[in-house]
């Protein structure tokens, strides 16, 4: 049989997603993390997968989904907190920009899943399926065997729980909580995630009233999370919009580097850290390196991180910047403090063993 009459739609799926296949989660079981340091991941979005000396493997926002895959009716769903906050009713055109460079069903190995909050770009079902179905489980401070537990706040366990994750896998946290797992130490601290307030439980002609109403309480639908690890401590902000909240963290806390969300706000939308507050959050937070996340996911959200640079240098002299930004691509490694001075990453380019083996060539002057 000819190969085109073998190639189906399934095939062509089969073969070709996810589009890095497993090279990613081969790369994070191979990684032996020195002593005094920390590695990461960039998942897109604010996925982040996080692995310590001792073997501590968390991710915080994994999501394996995508965004419009069709135009449908044209409406956005009445109730959605993007057409809340406006007004907006049309489709909102946000499509998936950048690959699914993680497998989560080839994940060996995780020992806390956290959530941020629980919109649908920082959880994921099927990763959560995997967890659970697998058998995956990691050692308690005891070394007793447990299964891995979920981590988020009250809404994202609600949600997790929605999908038939066991509600003694889940573990509910607010602002001042601390879990402690192998190396690490998860402490849980205030969103400012105010699109999140302005999200509702149900969407369509039946969608909660907001006008008038006191927002409910942002503690039960998102938190920020600060991980301490043995190279350093990491403060992710998850969706958090620019609050001057950010300087008590930063007083609180010593914070390392710092993620957070940007994004280029299509006008009438406030859903982003701009570049102007993604240097005031690094500014306020005290931290070593700043890292915009989240721009690179959605096409009509995609901002260019050249603006922080220019921003960065224009201000820095003026104002004293203790920090520095570092842009990062998704797929790639940070390790910490071992990376603390780069500015920009370039996902590996090969041929370091170029000209070890013999040519095969008809001569060297065709070089």
């Amino acid at each position: 049989m000819s190969k085109i009459n073998q190639i189906t739609r399934e095939s062509w799926i089969m073969s070709t997603f996810p589009e890095w296949g497993t090279w990613l989660n081969e790369e994070i079981e191979d990684e032996v993390v020195e002593p005094g340091t920390v590695a990461m991941w960039w998942l897109g979005c604010t996925g982040i997968w996080v692995k310590t000396p001792a073997g501590c493997n968390i991710s915080i926002d994994l999501w394996c989904g995508n965004g419009k895959r069709t135009h449908g009716d044209g409406k956005m769903a009445v109730g959605h907190q993007m057409a809340n906050m406006c007004g907006g009713r049309k489709m909102q055109p946000n499509l998936r920009a950048v690959p699914f460079v993680i497998d989560p069903f080839a994940i060996k190995t995780v020992d806390a899943v956290l959530a941020t909050h629980y919109h649908q770009d920082h959880m994921s079902a099927e990763y959560a399926a995997h967890v659970i179905n697998s058998g995956i489980t990691t050692v308690d401070e005891n070394g007793k065997e447990i299964p891995v537990p979920f981590i988020g706040p009250k809404k994202s366990v609600e949600t997790w729980i929605k999908w038939g994750v066991p509600a003694e896998r889940c573990v509910t946290v607010k602002p001042g909580d601390v879990i402690k797992i192998k190396d690490i130490e998860i402490v849980a601290l205030d969103s400012f995630d105010r699109t999140c307030l302005v999200t509702t439980d149900s969407t369509g002609p039946d969608r909660e009233e907001l006008t008038g109403v006191c927002p409910t309480d942002m503690d039960d639908k998102a938190v920020n999370f600060l991980i301490k690890t043995p190279g350093g401590n990491i403060y992710h902000s998850g969706d958090s919009h620019y609050s001057i909240y950010f300087a008590k963290h930063g007083k609180d806390y010593d914070i390392d580097v710092a993620f957070g969300s940007y994004g280029e706000n299509p006008v009438g939308m406030a859903d982003k850290m701009t570049s102007c507050d993604i240097l005031r959050m690094a500014e306020a937070l005290r931290c070593e390196v700043v890292i915009p996340i989240h721009y690179d996911v959605w096409t009509n959200f995609m901002a260019d991180v050249n603006e922080i640079k220019v921003l960065y240098d224009m201000k820095k002299d003026r104002l004293d910047y203790k920090f520095h930004p570092f842009f990062w691509e998704v797929g790639g490694k940070y390790v910490y403090p071992r990376d603390k001075e780069r500015k920009a990453y370039h996902h590996p380019r090969g041929f370091e063993d170029c000209f070890e083996a013999p040519q095969n060539i008809p001569f060297r002057s065709c070089l």
